[in-house]
């Protein structure tokens, strides 16, 4: 396996401080500590905290993208993938959670942050609107996926796991139904 390179040992790092310490702790120099490198080394790849976080930004966005272009091309099928990409077919996948929670608190410092997840998110659903099914069920769905993913980040009465496979797939009969209408 190759080594992580130096900007993603950085990402990595930046991304442990907030979920040990929390948002107010996230400082360049936390951050470079963390990953072993000297204070240049970091600036070199981040010159600001805002830089920082704009990458962890942009490195969770990328990752979201990733997964939802493996969608097929039938009816329904990017909204399967962001439903799959959203929520696991199980309760034990947490710690990418984790890590987008302690990232949006990190984004809380540079609310400016979140202009780039606000332009996907824009683009996703627009991309949801020609999926092939009617665009009101496309938006219903993914409302109910975003609002469960925050609940899932917030631990905010969060199905037990029985039922989070009976609604999980309670959401996939509804696309389904949904692309053979």
């Amino acid at each position: 396996m190759p080594r992580p390179s130096s900007r993603d040992r950085l990402l990595d790092a930046a991304a442990e401080v907030l979920l040990s310490d929390g948002a107010e702790s996230l400082t360049l120099e936390a951050v470079a500590q963390r990953a072993g490198v000297s204070k240049g080394g970091l600036f070199y790849h981040f010159p600001t905290k805002q830089a920082l976080v704009r990458a962890m930004v942009e490195r969770l966005v990328g990752a979201f993208d990733e997964a939802l272009a493996r969608a097929g091309d039938r009816p329904g099928d990017f909204l399967r993938a962001y439903v799959e990409a959203t929520v696991p077919e199980t309760r034990a996948s947490e710690a990418p959670d984790r890590v987008t929670a302690a990232l949006l608190a990190g984004v809380l410092v540079d609310p400016e942050g979140l202009e780039p997840l606000r332009a996907r998110f824009a683009a996703w659903q627009e991309r949801l609107t020609r999926d092939g099914v009617d665009p009101a069920a496309a938006t219903a769905v993914r409302l109910a996926v975003d609002g469960w993913w925050a609940v899932r980040l917030l631990g905010l009465g969060e199905p037990d796991p029985e039922l989070h496979a009976r609604t999980r797939a309670y959401l996939m009969e509804l696309i389904a139904r949904a692309a053979n209408d």
